[in-house]
């Protein structure tokens, strides 16, 4: 008979999940994984990692077309779209199998099936649902880590479809690419799709509510990226709201009231929605046992506590930032303090975020509004792309990179990216702010030459008025 008794029963088998389960493991708990679907989760099935993929491709189809450039020649440049998902999907199916396989390795029981609690005594009892019926399962600790999904507008007329209008889902696999498409969002999923569909061919539109694109990002690193966007050929419509969509055979007609206040038409082939994500919340049994949603998510603290006994939450189902990276640091804290380990909580002003579009963008920590509305005295440095002999040298001459810090003390605040490789880049200040870094270690940090790192180094300088190359 198949164990039903453990030490700790994660629901939900992505970063946060797998990561929170294999830590568990190392520190001598009988664990379990709950999964209805895929290893791995969104994020490596349907989300971070195919994206990245089609980027790939999406930024070598862009080198192609800038062969004389670089001296080279590529002619009769083309694509195989079905083979440019089939490498896609692989590359998921890789990493997948690839989780699979560290759950055997820490001997992790994993169950195939659907999740759902009621009350139990050291923690909520674990029912799964799987084709051979319901089976009863029992832990001293539960984690909930079951994700999230695209939001939709609940209106007439603006619900996914599946053929015209598109999530992300729908938007990774596309059997034939749109000549035409409105993006509905510009945060980075929206950001990265717009990227992909505009650099393979597509005539691309973003539409955003508020007043500028990316509006998590510092506003000089979000109006440089307009900026780009717009040389590049993509059409932007900022504080616009898309009032309704109508299908048809020949493709989608949208209502967009503009920034003035002025109705238009845009006749488009598809449309994708990406305008945020909530949390899988529903048929879990969470309101019966007492769990706090607000906002379609799990209230829990910086250790994962739900204010249940024995169940914790992590990861996207708890809210923003919606990142892989954040859910598994928030797995690992949460177990370590369920093991008496004492960690330190999550402190979410050290988490980077990454958007993987063309150009890139990448920060950590405030924002220089932010900075200012905490009251914060500010000393801001800044240098260009154009300054950087790599950047020069790699043809990516275009791009920023900001660091804030706090006038008095010297503390690195936030520090924001714009242009190549920047996603690698961030790591460097993600490090120093970790370890509570100013800004005399970073001037006395030696960069290596010729790299794109030396801008961090120079917009570090450039704040006190130090800077060298510009």
């Amino acid at each position: 008979m198949a164990e039903t008794k453990f030490d700790l029963i994660v629901i939900g088998g992505g970063p946060g999940g797998y990561v929170a389960a294999i830590r568990a493991a190392q520190l001598g708990m009988k664990t379990a994984v709950v999964e209805r679907e895929h290893m791995g989760g969104i994020c490596l099935n349907w989300g971070c990692i195919p994206t990245k993929a089609l980027l790939r491709t999406a930024d070598v189809y862009e080198l192609f077309h800038r062969a004389k450039e670089f001296g080279l020649k590529a002619d009769n440049i083309g694509f195989d779209l079905d083979a440019v998902v089939k490498r896609s999907r692989k590359v998921a199916g890789r990493l997948s199998s690839g989780v699979s396989g560290l759950m055997k390795k820490n001997k992790i029981t994993v169950i195939d099936g659907e999740a759902r609690l009621e009350k139990g005594d050291a923690a909520p009892k674990v029912l799964v649902k799987a084709k051979d019926g319901e089976t009863a399962y029992t832990a001293d600790h539960v984690i909930l880590a079951t994700g999230a999904r695209a939001r939709t507008v609940p209106k007439a007329g603006l619900e996914p479809d599946g053929k015209h209008v598109w999530t992300y889902r729908e938007a990774m696999v596309p059997k034939e690419m749109p000549k035409s498409l409105l993006v509905i969002g510009s945060g980075p999923i929206g950001m990265e799709f717009a990227s992909f569909y505009h650099t393979m061919g597509a005539d691309v539109t973003v539409v955003e509510m508020v007043d500028r694109i990316l509006p998590a990002e510092d506003a000089e690193i979000s109006a440089f990226a307009e900026k780009a966007f717009k040389k590049k050929g993509l059409t932007i419509h900022t504080s616009a709201g898309v009032e309704g969509l109508d299908s048809s055979a020949s493709g989608v007609s949208a209502t967009v009231k503009m920034k003035d206040g002025k109705t238009e038409t845009l006749k488009v082939d598809k449309v994708i929605l990406a305008i945020g994500i909530t949390g899988n919340v529903e048929g879990l049994g969470l309101e019966d046992l007492g769990v706090t949603i607000e906002r379609g998510h799990v209230v829990a603290d910086g250790y994962g506590e739900t204010g249940v006994k024995g169940l914790y939450a992590i990861g996207d189902v708890t809210g923003g930032p919606w990142l892989a990276h954040k859910a598994s640091h928030e797995g690992v804290i949460c177990v370590e303090a369920i093991a008496g380990l004492k960690p330190h909580p999550m402190d979410k002003t050290n988490i980077p975020g990454c958007t993987y579009c063309h150009p890139q963008i990448a920060s950590v920590g405030l924002t220089e509004a932010k900075a200012k509305e905490q009251g914060h005295a500010l000393k801001v440095g800044r240098f260009p792309f154009a300054g950087n002999g790599k950047a020069i040298a790699l043809g990516e001459d275009q791009g920023l990179v900001k660091t804030i810090f706090d006038a008095k003390t010297g503390e690195l605040l936030g520090a924001h990216m714009i242009g190549a490789e920047v996603t690698e880049l961030i790591q460097g200040y993600a490090v120093g702010k970790t370890l509570e870094t100013t800004e005399a270690e970073l001037m006395h940090t030696i960069f290596p030459h010729p790299t794109l790192s030396e801008m961090m180094h120079e917009s570090v300088l450039d704040a006190y008025d130090r800077v060298i190359h510009s």
